[in-house]
């Protein structure tokens, strides 16, 4: 399928993109039946256009019986009935390329489903077979192989082995699943899956996928040799820099799986682009985003920064020099599908335990509506305004906030189902979005909604914000748009102010970003503004403010 003339002939148009994570399930739905779909994408494609995105990130739309939010895939080459076809697929895709708006698929090549065919083919195998080769079975450890293979944690359950039997497997063995039980691990030592895995990404690249977010990339490569390393423990705890020679994640191996995927991406004209989600080390980001693997890799650490000017500066400082070592693109995020919306985090007191918060439907401390949204958009506006490539989640243009009081009986999410409901999980930030004031769903759709909505999900609509100069949304419009005609060289110079919560920097045409974060009203620097997330007063810059102007 041949690129459309709407989009950009820059081989480097990735690397200072505005993409826009869409999650289809909770985006817009056009067929009543309560779950978002691609003929949702497509009916809003006016509205993304008018957003000036360079790429839409589109969470799975795979086949999937959502133990895990579609992220435990039944198919990799196909679309979920419930979302829709293939052919609405392509119609979506070029209606996007038609406005300029690339498109990234998610790619979850850790794990399937239990229900793909495979695993299917591996449980009804004997072991040792040529079928369970392709996942991570092992014998059992006592004296009847009673107890898994090792001590390892799954994020989803207290262990990542599940017994073949619970699906009927009669070869009394265990298979590693690190997330939920319904998500066995593939066995990327076979050539045979690495194979397989080629196979889909050129099936969407053939049909004109611009790009694709490979889900948990760091874990691909796991090390099986006999006897099992123990550990009781996620590596993501301390001890935490293993130097690519951990058991479960972060090993050197993997980043040869994606030299060759760099190479079929590279037989594309233009180059296919990938993102990696990569919860690793700081120091070993760059080996995912360098130009010989996936070009990108998600720099989470602004996620959980303090929203102070030192934690802001040491973000940004430092994800820059790493960049700079192998001339990476840099990635900004505030948000997406598995975090607590950013409004939300930034309104509720520092003390606050999030998780003791939304275990208790977030009736144990107030959330301050209005000064988280003003945050949210004074930090998303100083990322949009840094070099780089942004991620933005949707529904955080509007400065929604998380919907913390879903009922027990309509949660989704295994972090809550399958962990002994220590944590209520991802799906506060998953409620589908609302587009209009009122009216059945708030626009989202005809259909019940899978993830209910609050009352005051109107004042945070579309609708509501359209066109009001001040709201989130036209913020976000007015700064995407000016961020295009800004972009220049990827470099900032910091420059020095007189309070400390406050920052101030510049790139190299004359476009300046100062946000003061806290504190008293700060003097505005001489210059053109050309934005403020919030209003000047008396010629000074509130607090939990970004301005853009022109020196």
């Amino acid at each position: 399928m041949s690129l459309s003339h709407g989009l950009s002939t820059d081989k480097n148009w990735w690397r200072q993109a505005a993409i826009y994570q869409i999650y289809p399930r909770s985006f817009a739905d056009a067929d009543g039946n309560g779950i978002g779909d691609l003929k949702g994408v497509t009916s809003r494609v006016d509205y993304l256009k008018s957003l000036s995105l360079d790429a839409v990130w589109l969470s799975p739309f795979y086949p999937s019986a959502l133990a895990d939010g579609g992220y435990d895939v039944d198919d990799y080459r196909n679309v979920d009935p419930k979302l829709g076809t293939l052919d609405d697929f392509d119609e979506m895709l070029a209606a996007l390329h038609n406005v300029g708006i690339r498109v990234f698929v998610d790619i979850v090549p850790n794990h399937s489903s239990n229900l793909h065919q495979w695993f299917k083919d591996a449980i009804a195998s004997a072991p040792g077979s040529a079928e369970r080769n392709r996942y991570i079975f092992r014998d059992g450890r006592g004296a009847n192989g009673e107890l898994p293979p090792t001590d390892w944690p799954s994020h989803f359950a207290p262990s990542a082995w599940t017994h073949e039997s619970v699906w009927g497997g009669e070869g009394n063995q265990w298979y590693m699943h690190w997330f939920a039980p319904e998500q066995p691990d593939w066995n990327w030592d076979n050539p045979e899956v690495e194979a397989d895995f080629l196979a889909t990404l050129k099936f969407w690249a053939d049909r004109g996928v611009d790009g694709f977010r490979i889900d948990v990339a760091h874990a691909l490569k796991k090390d099986l040799s006999e006897p099992l390393r123990m550990r009781a423990t996620m590596e993501y705890e301390e001890p935490r820099d293993l130097n690519g020679t951990g058991i479960l994640m972060d090993r050197n191996e993997v980043l040869e799986v994606y030299k060759t995927w760099r190479t079929l991406f590279n037989s594309y004209d233009p180059p296919r682009v990938a993102v990696a989600e990569a919860n690793v080390h700081p120091s070993r980001l760059p080996l995912y985003a360098s130009e010989e693997t996936l070009g990108q890799c998600f720099d989470f650490r602004f996620i959980d920064a303090t929203f102070d000017s030192a934690s802001f500066k040491h973000c940004v400082t430092d994800s820059l020099e790493m960049a700079k070592k192998n001339n990476s693109s840099t990635t900004w995020t505030l948000g997406n599908h598995d975090q607590m919306r950013y409004a939300t985090k930034q309104g509720l007191h520092p003390v606050v335990d999030r998780d003791e918060w939304l275990l208790g439907n977030g009736t144990s401390h107030p959330v301050d509506f209005e000064i988280g949204t003003q945050c949210s958009v004074a930090a998303n506006v100083f990322i949009l305004a840094l070099p780089g490539c942004t991620y933005i989640y949707q529904g955080d243009e509007l400065g929604i906030h998380e919907v913390a009081d879903i009922p027990e009986d309509q949660i989704q999410d295994p972090i809550y189902l399958r962990n002994h409901k220590k944590a209520k999980g991802r799906d506060g930030a998953r409620v589908p979005l609302p587009w209009t004031r009122a009216g059945e769903n708030f626009g989202f759709g005809d259909g019940s909604p899978h993830l209910p909505q609050p009352e005051w999900f109107g004042s945070y609509s579309v609708e509501a914000e359209d066109g009001v100069p001040e709201s989130p949304l036209e913020i976000f419009r007015k700064a995407l748009k000016l961020r295009r005609e800004l972009q220049c060289a990827e470099e900032i110079t910091w420059h020095k102010t007189s309070r400390e919560n406050v920052l101030h920097f510049s790139r190299p045409n004359g476009w300046n970003c100062i946000t003061n974060f806290k504190g008293g009203r700060y003097p505005m620097p001489k210059g053109e503004v050309l934005l403020t997330t919030q209003p000047l007063v008396d010629g000074k810059i509130p607090s939990g403010t970004t301005v853009w102007f022109k020196a």
